[in-house]
């Protein structure tokens, strides 16, 4: 059987490769959210590409402004908006659950 790649420019990884770079995706995201969890949480501040700047706590937000390369790390942020947009709480521990 063979494998066709859709983009010849991709990176083809083998297994351990790929569950390596799957592991530092979610801890990556888990690593700036876990900062900002609970009444001591830290603000960020997110600088726009027009020198817009937003300080904020909420990793709702911090994750549909964020700039997300990694398909992985894509799919997680999708899963914790969708937990905020369901039950309106929760997206910075939905990350750090799944970082863990």
């Amino acid at each position: 059987m063979s494998v066709r790649v859709l983009n010849p420019n991709a990176e083809v990884l083998n297994k351990s490769a790929a569950l390596h770079m799957t592991i530092n995706a979610a801890k990556g995201l888990q690593d700036v959210l876990k900062t900002n969890l609970g009444p001591t949480g830290t603000t960020k501040m997110l600088v726009g590409g027009s020198g817009d700047i937003k300080l904020t706590k909420d990793g709702n937000t911090l994750l549909k402004e964020m700039q997300i390369q990694n398909p992985t790390a894509i799919m997680i942020a999708r899963t914790a908006v969708a937990q905020d947009d369901i039950s309106g709480d929760g997206t910075t521990s939905t990350v750090i659950f799944i970082g863990e």
